[in-house]
């Protein structure tokens, strides 16, 4: 009677170590991935860019043409430089 209880015992701690070897597991790559990309967070990222609305659109080529009129910019980094991503420049 006693030898059922234990090995049923055993099965449920064994089923306890393996499930925490599992989250250990995850924690261990989760610093893994903040070392490798020196993020503190996980992002997801989506896989469709967002389309700007006309406005924004707009903006962007404004700011473009001044940018292509003006001769001396292209010497000297802009702050709009730093919000837009290099598929739009």
């Amino acid at each position: 009677m006693l030898e059922p209880l234990w090995s049923f015992l055993i099965v449920v701690l064994r089923t306890i170590n393996f499930v925490l070897d599992i989250l250990v597991t995850i924690t261990r790559l989760q610093r893994l991935a903040r070392l490798a990309t020196g993020s503190d967070e996980i992002v997801e990222v989506p896989s469709e860019p967002k389309i700007l609305p006309p406005a924004a659109q707009r903006a962007i080529a404004e700011a473009e043409q001044r940018r292509h009129d003006d001769p001396s910019s292209f010497d000297k980094p802009s702050s709009f430089d730093k919000y837009v991503s290099a598929s739009r420049k």
